[in-house]
């Protein structure tokens, strides 16, 4: 495809070159017609390299510019565009009729990753290309580092799994079998959570049809908490719901438009993650409410709290404030990362408010018709009447 669309750009820059040349042809003429028609070619040519999201610059047989479409005349005028423009004009100058090609780290502001290709056309002159493909490059540092982190994160178990499993092989104390039996469950289960994660990871990112229907917010938190409940009984943590403001006396219960495998996954994985990282006895406080065209959903936990250097990246895949209090909590580092991409596809954000040594608030906020006009007011409280006395700051989202 990509060979496909520089052919076609190829094809009309030398398009542009030919019409140049006729047109001073025809000036030489002087023939009214035949200037007009190439022109006219010239404009049309023109506009359509425009609309390229590349930039193309132009030169004559001399190695002098003609031409920049629109992406490499908004370049004028910046330092990225002072060193690409030394970069290009170099490149027609020694161009060939083999292409030439280099690429440009410049470190900005903003950061930037430029290549550019340049090559002649016959004895009409020379073309280059000017691409931006630092998106590119950051997906591409992206899939690597998934790609290091998951088999990181599966290696661990998978390892402990054979480990347990050649220890059982000759054992023959019924003690030692039982304890290396609840390991070997353990793992597996750790194996099996994170490879759920990224499924569900994969299945919101992917996007794909969403099923955009009334959803019961009563129903979303009863479902989350059911989720939480086993874990909160094994660390004796307390979950509590405060769901009087999702029942609204005229309309019945509160309902938001959108995906209700998706909001419930959400809301679950922050009541998950309060509770890991809740100290024993503890309480978990869920609560929602309906704030104009929005409905929040609140996640709040008494544990151990973030530090604030951390709070940018801790939507991250895979990203862990406390490495060695996850390992023994058995979390995958991909809950936060649902919940953004959730909020993401709904039209919403997650917020954020925590403070070291007295816990964390999490505040989901879904548009409840995404159809309605919405707006997110920089300074009004998510949460007003809540015990917890924080209000969450905006976040990743």
């Amino acid at each position: 495809m990509l060979l496909v669309a520089v052919a076609l750009v190829a094809g009309i820059v030398i398009g542009v070159l030919a019409v140049r040349s006729a047109s001073r042809s025809a000036d030489m003429l002087r023939d009214d017609s035949r200037t007009s028609t190439a022109t006219g070619a010239a404009a049309r040519s023109g506009a359509v390299l425009d609309g390229l999201s590349i930039g193309v610059v132009i030169a004559d047989q001399h190695g002098d510019v003609v031409y920049r479409n629109a992406a490499a005349r908004s370049l004028a005028g910046t330092h990225a565009g002072v060193l690409i423009d030394e970069t290009v004009e170099r490149h027609l100058r020694a161009a060939g009729h083999d292409p030439t090609e280099e690429l440009l780290d410049l470190y900005g502001p903003p950061k930037m990753v430029v290549v550019v290709r340049a090559a002649k056309v016959g004895g009409l002159g020379a073309y280059a290309f000017v691409e931006d493909i630092s998106e590119r490059r950051r997906i591409d540092a992206v899939r690597t580092d998934f790609v290091a982190n998951i088999s990181h994160e599966l290696k661990t178990p998978v390892g402990a799994l054979a480990v347990l499993a050649e220890t059982l092989v000759d054992e023959t104390d019924p003690e030692v079998v039982r304890r290396v039996s609840e390991r070997l469950l353990d793992e597996s289960h750790r194996a099996a959570r994170t490879i759920d994660d990224l499924l569900e990871l994969s299945r919101i990112e992917l996007g794909g049809e969403q099923m955009r229907d009334g959803v019961d917010v009563a129903d979303v938190i009863r479902c989350a908490v059911e989720r939480g409940e086993a874990l909160a009984e094994q660390r004796h943590i307390r979950i509590t719901t405060l769901d009087s403001t999702v029942l609204d006396s005229t309309r019945g219960p509160t309902t938001v438009t959108g995906d209700r495998r998706q909001l419930i996954s959400a809301v679950g994985n922050l009541v998950e993650n309060a509770v890991k990282y809740s100290e024993p006895q503890g309480q978990v406080q869920i609560r929602s409410r309906v704030d104009g065209p929005w409905v929040e959903f609140m996640v709040a936990d008494q544990g151990v709290g973030i530090p604030a250097r951390d709070l940018d990246r801790i939507f991250e895949r895979f990203y862990r404030v406390d490495k060695a209090r996850s390992r023994g909590t058995g979390g995958s580092g991909l809950g936060l990362s649902i919940v953004r991409h959730v909020a993401t596809n709904h039209g919403g954000e997650v917020l954020v408010s925590s403070r070291e040594g007295e816990g964390s608030t999490f505040v989901l906020r879904i548009p409840r018709d995404p159809a309605e006009p919405t707006s997110v007011p920089s300074d009004t409280p998510v949460v007003t009447d809540a015990e917890v006395d924080r209000t969450p700051q905006r976040g990743t989202s």
